[in-house]
Order: C-alpha cells, then sequence, then structure tokens
C-alpha cells in the first residue's frame, strides 16, 4: 500500500480536449472559505439571486445540457466526445464527468457564498473548469464527510478531496494506491478512515478500513464480486455482494446474507434519514441481461434483509431516496413505486412515463431518476423528455423536450 500527499494538480484547458466553451476567470469572493467561492470559470459576470438555484445536468451522445432545476430550461451546453457518466462533486455547484481519460469537472454555474448570518446566491453561465483528474479508466466518484473521492480502476488510485476547493481551481489532493487495480469504489469518512474495496482485474472479494495514517486496521473478504456503495443513518456503509452485502457500522464489519445462494445486489441507494438501504436484487449468475422485479431493503441496524416484489423490472438508473427517506424505484411500468423503507409496503405509484424496455447494452440511454429535495426528476429518451414530478402530491410539475436523447441525469443544488 502506498500513500502520498499532492498539493497541486495538473491543469489541462478545456480546449485541448475539445470542449465548446471558452475559460476565463471571473469575480472572486471577499470570503474564499465560505461555503461556496465566488471564484468562477464562467465566461460572463455573475447575476446575484434571491435564493439558490438549482441546476441539473444532463448527458447526450456528444455532450452534456444543464438546466434549471424548476424551469427545465436549458442554460448551458458543452460537447464532450464518447461516452461520460456524471456525479455531484459534492459542493452544490460542480459535477464530476468521467470521460475518455480523466474525471473532468463542469461548473454548473450556481452557487452560494456564506457572509455571516446569511448568504448570498448567484448564478453565470456554465462552463468547463480546467481542473482536471488524469485516470485511465475513471470509475466511482463518492461524496462523504465533505470529501469527494475518486476511484481509478485502472490503476487502483484513489484521489481525495475538499470539493469546496474547485472552485479555487486547485484542489488539494490526498492520494492512495490500492495493492492491485480493480474496478472498485473508496469512501473517506468522519474520522479520517477510508474504507476501499480489495480485488484485482480478475475477481473483487472484499473491502479493507485504513485509518488516518493509511494503515489497514481491518479487512473482510466476504464479499464476491463487490460493488457499489450507498450510506445510512449513523455513517453506515453498505457495498454489495453477489450474495449479499457487507455494511461497516461503528468500527466493525457484518455481512448480512442474501435469501438466495446467489442473491447479487450491485446498485444501492441510501439515505442519511433511514437506517435502511435500497438495493437491486438479482437471481440468475448465468444471464446476461436480467431484468429483476424484487428489491432489497436491508436494515443497517438489525441486519434483516428484506426483498420486495414490484411486479415491474428496473435498471440500475432506477432507484433513488425521497425527502423523507422513502425508497424509489422508477420502473419499465413507467411509474415511481414509492416504498415505505421500514414495511417494504409499496405506498404509492406516480405514473410519469410510457412503458419502457431496459437496452441490452449498459451504456444506451434509459430512463433515469434523480431525486433532489421533495422534486423527482426523471427522463424519457424515447421522447427525448425531462419530467419533473412532486414526490408530495405525485403531480407533475413542468416538462420538457429535449434537442437530445438524454442518457444519465444528475444536479446540484446551488
Amino acid at each position: 500500500m502506498y500513500l502520498n500527499t499532492r498539493t497541486s494538480r495538473r491543469l489541462t484547458l478545456a480546449t485541448s480536449v475539445g470542449l465548446s466553451l471558452a475559460l476565463v476567470t471571473g469575480c472572486s469572493s471577499d470570503n474564499k472559505d465560505s461555503a461556496q467561492s465566488e471564484t468562477t470559470t464562467t465566461t460572463a459576470a455573475p447575476t446575484e439571486q434571491a435564493s439558490a438555484t438549482p441546476r441539473l445536468a444532463v448527458s447526450y451522445d456528444g455532450g452534456v445540457l444543464v438546466l434549471d432545476a424548476t424551469s427545465l430550461d436549458v442554460v448551458g451546453e458543452t460537447e464532450i466526445d464518447g461516452f461520460t457518466r456524471l456525479n455531484p462533486a459534492g459542493d452544490g455547484r460542480h459535477i464530476m464527468i468521467s470521460a475518455g481519460e480523466a474525471f473532468k469537472v463542469l461548473d454548473t454555474g450556481t452557487w452560494s457564498s456564506a457572509h455571516g448570518d446569511h448568504s448570498h446566491y448567484y448564478t453565470a453561465d456554465p462552463a468547463m473548469s480546467e481542473v482536471e483528474f488524469a485516470a485511465n479508466e475513471p470509475g466511482h466518484v463518492v461524496r462523504h464527510a465533505g470529501k469527494t473521492v475518486l476511484f481509478n480502476d485502472g490503476s487502483g488510485l484513489v484521489e481525495i478531496f475538499d470539493p469546496i476547493q474547485l472552485a479555487k481551481r486547485q484542489p488539494r489532493v490526498e492520494t492512495y494506491t490500492t495493492p492491485e487495480p480493480h474496478h472498485g469504489v473508496a469512501v473517506a469518512l468522519a474520522d479520517g478512515s477510508l474504507l476501499t474495496t480489495t480485488g484485482n482485474s480478475e475477481s473483487r472479494n472484499g473491502i479493507a478500513i485504513l485509518d488516518a495514517d493509511r494503515k489497514e486496521i481491518l479487512r473482510n473478504e466476504q464479499c464476491p464480486g463487490v460493488h457499489g456503495e450507498a450510506v445510512a443513518a449513523g455513517e453506515a456503509i453498505v457495498l454489495g455482494c453477489q450474495d449479499g452485502l457487507l455494511v461497516y457500522k461503528n468500527g466493525a464489519i457484518t455481512k448480512v446474507q442474501s435469501p438466495d445462494a446467489y442473491g447479487r445486489i450491485g446498485n444501492q441507494a441510501g439515505s442519511e434519514d433511514s437506517d435502511v438501504v435500497l438495493g437491486d436484487y438479482k437471481t440468475d449468475p448465468d444471464a446476461e441481461l436480467e431484468r429483476p422485479q424484487r428489491v432489497s431493503l436491508t436494515n443497517t441496524t438489525t441486519s434483516e434483509l428484506k426483498l420486495v416484489d414490484l411486479g415491474t423490472s428496473y435498471t440500475f438508473r432506477s432507484l433513488g431516496r425521497g425527502p423523507h427517506g422513502e425508497a424509489l424505484v422508477l420502473g419499465t411500468d413507467g411509474a415511481i413505486h414509492v416504498i415505505d423503507p421500514n414495511t417494504g409496503v409499496v405506498t404509492k405509484k406516480i405514473s410519469v412515463i410510457d412503458a419502457w424496455t431496459e437496452p441490452t447494452k449498459w451504456q444506451e440511454p434509459r430512463p433515469a431518476l434523480f431525486v433532489e429535495e421533495h422534486t423527482a426528476y426523471v427522463t424519457d429518451p424515447a421522447s427525448k423528455k425531462l419530467i419533473a414530478v412532486d414526490l408530495e402530491d405525485g403531480n407533475i410539475l413542468t416538462e420538457t423536450t429535449l434537442d437530445h436523447a438524454p442518457n444519465e441525469l444528475t444536479g446540484v443544488t446551488g
């Protein structure tokens, strides 16, 4: 295991990677240590707003759109070649884009700046940042405990930084390299320790816990095919296995067994308001494409695992959590299934789009669910639509038709 600390990153101009937006330096904040610095890479002077302005990012074949989360108006667009993955950077402003051989950074152009007992809110044109994290196989992006962690599958390099510093353009980055590269994930914990998966290019089998000096203090290798992660109440970290899950909580690792010999949980959605983690659930190890109709609910306090039959299939972009910790699943029947995480009862079905079929290749567009506060956003690639739904009353708030078939969907709070 290796540890080193970097104080600077290689900066690459967006023009050198074929991005369409120009980059300039805007106004700087008189309070650079506030929750959101006013330093900006956008092309126009910021406009002060009365309140925070959430924005969405939608990928398509050839680029990324940025939209106002309330009106769904497109406020910016950038061209990026190839397949991209989108993740919030963790500061309410930037988006991490996994593309090619790097984690790129998109400034969505919305932020707040704390001034004593109040905040000021700003918007500007979205733009690509100059900051770029080189990675030959950019993988998972995890946000927790005020840190953002990038995992490079091709090298095993883990990069940890404070996302607030992205507005200053040069995050101080701590790095750790796993003993062998693999398709993995890492989570920075509140006490300074680090959770990382274990494995190699052939197989993955568990997790290791490293202290603040990156010395291993705990390990569990009872998790074949370890994949994905979620955080529940009480900083319970959950990772999926081909036969259940591993839960790291209060300094101990617990294995939760699936009711089936092969009961794979590979994608999860957690909520800090709930002890329960929502996960997918697959039972056919030989399926080229399994279309499961059951989801898993795992209580991180009692280690109880429940299965809920939805009567419809779903995909890895279908899972979310509501404002009260409720479990949400976008089914191929076109409805959001609202599940009580404690009882497993489906309490409501919200019809949003037409029925759809999961494509055979995981990179191909399929409807996606993203939740921010009391609003669920759903994409429909077939009609090129984006729909906003009020989770409290189930009503459609607004919708728009995009110029491109949407693929991935995420957002920032501003």
